[in-house]
């Protein structure tokens, strides 16, 4: 696709995945809005960005919140006309059991990561529709396709995304509107400086990811038939044992987890 001149809205751009994403799409010439909570890292990201030649619109958005997100698709609409790319980005973990964890704590992540989404799509997906064309880009998990202990009420929230995606790329079959998944294994961000991580031994680097290696999948996602792109590739074969072996593959998974779980308590 050529994104010159293209109104690509993303959601959790203050920072990490967000903010690489949206360098990317700028370098290529795309109008950004920038959609987060928090206005000073937003204008931080508005200022990096400007070294482009390109429009940036700022909008302070609570992604849970219906009304904002409401309020923030009319603004889009009202200065671009249009939308070409929709990446729901927001999102965050809290790590913990189960049983440590309040309800508060479990609901505040669906609400951000799911409902957040849904939100968002609900309220752009009419506009799509209408000119009958774009891309909205579902940024999930490889936690979508696991339940990890530790983390199942996040995982909860990307399979969740991952099941709604799925059921939407088949209604949009005949348009040509389309959604795709992208799921990375773990991200070095500022995902993990909740203060739930504090005593968690972070995984080498060798198996996390970039910032800029996950928005450049976004970039391929956004022009892309595919339900789900999983970063990096190989991955897809450990998803594909899982769900063909899960009496192999999910006892692997917990032992390996539940030492991560036991190393904090230590």
């Amino acid at each position: 696709m050529n994104f010159k001149n293209k109104v690509v809205v993303i959601t959790g751009a203050s920072s990490g995945i967000g903010e690489a994403a949206a360098e990317q799409f700028a370098k290529k010439g795309a109008n950004i809005v920038l959609v987060a909570r928090r206005k000073e890292k937003l204008e931080q990201v508005e200022k990096k960005l400007s070294k482009y030649s390109t429009k940036i619109l700022v909008q302070v958005c609570d992604v849970s919140d219906k009304e904002q997100v409401k309020q923030m698709s009319e603004k889009v609409i009202e200065i671009f006309s249009k939308i070409d790319v929709l990446v729901n980005n927001a999102g965050f973990v809290i790590y913990g059991k189960v049983e440590e964890l309040s309800i508060e704590d479990i609901e505040s992540q669906m609400q951000t990561n799911y409902f957040g989404m849904i939100n968002c799509t609900k309220y752009f997906l009419p506009y799509f529709l209408k000119q009958n064309s774009g891309h909205m880009v579902n940024v999930a998990s490889v936690g979508g396709s696991f339940g990890v202990p530790g983390i199942a009420s996040y995982c909860a929230t990307k399979f969740a995304m991952l099941g709604f995606s799925e059921g939407l790329h088949h209604e949009l079959h005949e348009t040509n509107v389309g959604v795709t998944v992208v799921s990375p294994i773990m991200v070095r961000t500022s995902l993990f400086d909740h203060p739930s991580f504090k005593n968690f031994t972070k995984f080498a680097t060798g198996i996390s990811l970039t910032s800029e290696t996950v928005a450049k999948a976004i970039i391929k996602a956004s022009d892309s038939s595919r339900l789900e792109i999983v970063v990096p590739s190989f991955v897809r074969i450990g998803i594909w044992f899982k769900q063909t072996f899960p009496f192999l593959i999910n006892p692997i998974i917990g032992n390996r987890f539940r030492k991560q779980l036991d190393k904090r308590d230590s």
